[in-house]
């Protein structure tokens, strides 16, 4: 009991800790336009935290991206048949729906 309640008090002081240390976006600051990648911090936040629905509004290519890099790192393990094709098309889907998203945040941002 005690080691689950020490891990359930670290993991919401992390969660806590992330909160209050997001790195601000460079080329937000230079550009005054928000870039591909912002979203992706407050997204990861959402997700630790259980909200998949707003996590994957604010940043829609987090949950591929992760399937992806588990999906490569267990290929490292296992040596799956299709391994370079499901990397190579995997790799283009998750750059596709930053583009998209990315396109989309623009369109809203005016």
């Amino acid at each position: 009991m005690k080691i689950t309640l020490s891990i359930f008090i670290f993991y919401t002081n992390a969660i806590h800790w992330l909160e209050a240390h997001l790195m601000p976006c460079w080329f937000k600051t230079v550009f005054h336009v928000e870039c591909p990648g912002c979203g992706f911090q407050r997204s990861v936040i959402e997700l630790l935290k259980g909200n998949f629905i707003i996590s994957f509004k604010l940043y829609p290519a987090l949950i591929p991206l992760l399937l992806y890099i588990g999906f490569l790192f267990l290929n490292k393990k296992y040596h799956y048949k299709f391994s370079q094709k499901i990397t190579f098309y995997g790799l283009i889907a998750i750059f596709s729906i930053i583009l998209i998203s990315y396109i989309i945040k623009l369109n809203y941002q005016n």
